[in-house]
Order: structure tokens, then C-alpha cells, then sequence
């Protein structure tokens, strides 16, 4: 299987599969230099590790982390050498046995049938490549990818599930981190509102999607490119690259559609500081493909997990017509831990820029930009 490695100067490979004995990262270009913690990746691994509530999958993997080379201690950090990054994930609470009835059929909305039809075999535990335990491994990357930016801040939020959707006057991204907040919602409201849906959803045997909502901080103006490399270009890929993900956009998004010119172009006004201040940012911090230096804003939809207890109507490897109930132990809404996934992909696709417009222009023309 090729295509296992995203990006140019900082690039990323992921290994492993659902069910085998680890999963992990190669992360190549990273510069020397880039001082981190273990608890820096771990604390994003956190994030994302299943069975932390009833409203995820209860699968128990603990998701430590440990980084095997691309670095060397001093003190309490770890420093980057330049040389490849690798990070290991290993597994330890797989249950195969929970898959065995759907050895030779294909789950509907699965990527079962299309990997099968390509490869002409495929890993039914847990789905093996296909599987969402692969993106564990992205966020640990992304961990790194956020140190590589100077002053960079990637936050995501769920915005909607199925459908349900925050109140967006009472945002608070504080409270996104809060023990009591199992959805990274950041409207306190909304957490009574999700978890009674949910638990509807949850104990019909269904699932729901989710709408992901990334905000980055601190992006250098310039950064991307016109043409080929843009940089909502390759946020957007990034993003359609996570499991179960359906669509992209990217600051008003398809919005820009049912409005007029007038309102949708963000108008500028010379700040005191001598440098332009756009008045609003219905581009999500990117025109023509380049950082405007406003937040970088992009949201993503997320379909229903496909493993399901509801019968669907489905075939088999004999060709023979079925009826496909999936058990184990599934997310009944995918999108809840893809909020720090989509936060990784960011992370990454931005450090790519950075080191990109850097190794074009240099380090004085950034600086000049900030």
C-alpha cells in the first residue's frame, strides 16, 4: 500500500494498523533545534485516547507514547537534531474476536467493499489501515508540528452533532478543556443538549456525524502559495485525509455562495501600528492561497461511524446478499475525538509552510510580516 506520507519539508508517515501490535510516526525535516517534552505529545494524545466517557468507543488503550529517536536530552526537554522523528503507539486492548461474524462482509458506508476491490484483501479487524486508530499517530506529529511555528496556537471545537448545534454567542474556549465538557464543545449550554441526543443515538445502536470547527493563531502572513501549494489547498487535503471526513471549508465556506460581494469581502483599514486590519474575515485567514495573517479558520464534517448494531442491508465475499450487524466497540460519534485530529492536520500543513516560505524567502521577509 502506498501514499502512507503527507507533506514536503516536514513530512509525516504513519505506520501500523488497528488490531496490530503498535501503531507510530515518522516525522522527516523536522529542523534541529525544536525543543519539546514527552508531555507535550502525550498531553495531545490525551485528547484523543478512547474509553474516556460513555458517549466514545470503550476500547482501553492507554496511548503512551514514546519517541525513539531525532533528538537528544538536555535537562528536562528533548531537543530535535534534524534528523528523523520516530514515535511509537502501541496497542494493548484490541479485541479481534468481536469482529469474527464479519470476516467476509462488507459493512455499508465501510471502506470494507473499495479496499478489498483494490488490494484484493483486507484487514477486517477493526479495518486495520482504515481504521481511526491510524490517526493517533497524526497527533503526535502534530504535537511537534505546533512546537516548529513560533507563536502558532491550533484549537478545534465541535460545533454540531447530527442535528444539534452550539450557540455561538456563548463561546468559551476555556471550557472546551473542562473535565465536565466530553464533546470539546465550547458552549457550556450544549453539553446537557449533545449528551441527552447522544445517549438516544447511542442506545438505538446508531451513530451521528459532527461538524469540527479548527481556529489557528499566530499564522505568518505569506505563508502558502498562489497556485499549486496553497495553503487552503493543502489544509483542505489534510483534513479529508481523516477517516469518516465528508467536507471542507474554509472560512465562510459555502456560505461565500448565498451572499453578495459586498458582504463577503473583508474590507481593510490602516491600524495604528502603521499595518493594514482587515474589518472582518469571511476568508478564514487565506486569500489566494496565502496566510492574510488572521486566523486561519477551517471546519470539517464528519460522517456516522458505519460500524453500527442496526442490520444493514449489505453482500458478502460469495457474492451472497446479507444482513450486516457490526459489534464491538464503537464511537457513536466519530467526531468527538476527531476535534484534536483535525487540530494535527493544521498543525502540520501550516509547519510544512512555514518551512517552505522560509527555505523561498528567508527568514528576514517572515519577520518583516509579523
Amino acid at each position: 500500500m502506498s501514499h502512507n506520507t503527507f507533506g514536503h519539508l516536514f513530512r509525516v508517515t504513519t505506520w501500523g494498523e488497528s488490531h496490530g501490535s503498535a501503531l507510530g510516526c515518522v516525522v522527516d525535516g523536522c529542523p534541529p533545534g525544536i525543543r519539546f517534552t514527552l508531555a507535550d505529545i502525550q498531553s495531545e494524545l490525551d485528547k484523543r485516547r478512547p474509553g474516556q466517557s460513555r458517549f466514545v468507543t470503550q476500547r482501553r488503550e492507554p496511548d503512551a507514547v514514546r519517541v525513539l529517536s531525532g533528538f537528544v536530552v538536555d535537562g528536562d526537554d528533548m531537543v530535535t537534531t534534524g534528523t528523523p522523528v520516530s514515535m511509537i503507539i502501541e496497542n494493548v486492548d484490541h479485541r479481534s474476536k468481536d469482529y469474527g461474524e464479519i470476516v467476509r462482509q462488507f459493512r455499508p458506508g465501510h471502506a470494507d467493499y473499495t479496499y478489498f476491490t483494490k488490494y484484493g484483501i483486507r484487514d477486517h479487524r477493526g479495518g486495520g489501515r482504515s481504521s481511526a486508530r491510524e490517526t493517533a499517530a497524526r497527533v503526535a506529529a502534530g504535537a511537534l508540528a505546533r512546537k516548529v511555528v513560533p507563536g502558532l496556537s491550533v484549537r478545534g471545537a465541535l460545533v454540531s452533532m447530527g442535528e444539534k448545534s452550539i450557540d455561538r454567542t456563548n463561546w468559551d474556549w476555556n471550557f472546551i478543556a473542562d473535565p465536565e465538557n466530553p464533546f470539546f464543545t465550547p458552549d457550556r449550554a450544549s453539553v446537557q443538549v449533545f449528551a441527552d441526543y447522544l445517549d438516544e443515538i447511542r442506545k438505538s445502536g446508531s451513530s451521528v456525524g459532527a461538524v469540527i470547527e479548527v481556529v489557528a493563531d499566530g499564522v505568518p502572513a505569506g505563508i502558502g502559495a498562489p497556485i499549486y501549494a496553497k495553503l487552503d489547498q493543502d489544509i483542505a487535503a489534510g483534513l479529508m485525509s481523516i477517516n469518516a471526513v465528508k467536507g471542507v471549508e474554509i472560512g465562510n465556506g459555502f456560505e461565500a455562495a448565498r451572499i453578495t460581494g459586498e458582504e463577503n469581502a473583508d474590507e481593510m483599514r490602516m491600524g495604528k501600528d502603521g499595518k493594514p486590519e482587515f474589518l472582518s474575515n469571511n476568508a478564514g485567514g487565506i486569500l489566494g492561497g496565502i496566510a492574510t495573517g488572521q486566523p486561519v479558520i477551517a471546519r470539517f464534517a464528519v460522517k456516522p461511524t458505519s460500524s453500527i448494531l442496526t442490520p444493514r442491508k449489505s453482500v458478502d465475499l460469495d457474492g451472497q446478499e446479507v444482513d450486516v450487524m457490526t459489534k464491538g466497540r464503537h464511537d457513536p460519534c466519530v467526531g468527538i475525538r476527531a476535534v484534536p485530529i483535525g487540530e494535527a492536520m493544521v498543525a502540520c500543513a501550516i509547519a510544512d509552510h512555514y518551512l517552505r516560505h522560509r527555505g523561498q524567502v528567508g527568514d528576514m521577509r517572515i519577520a518583516n510580516s509579523e
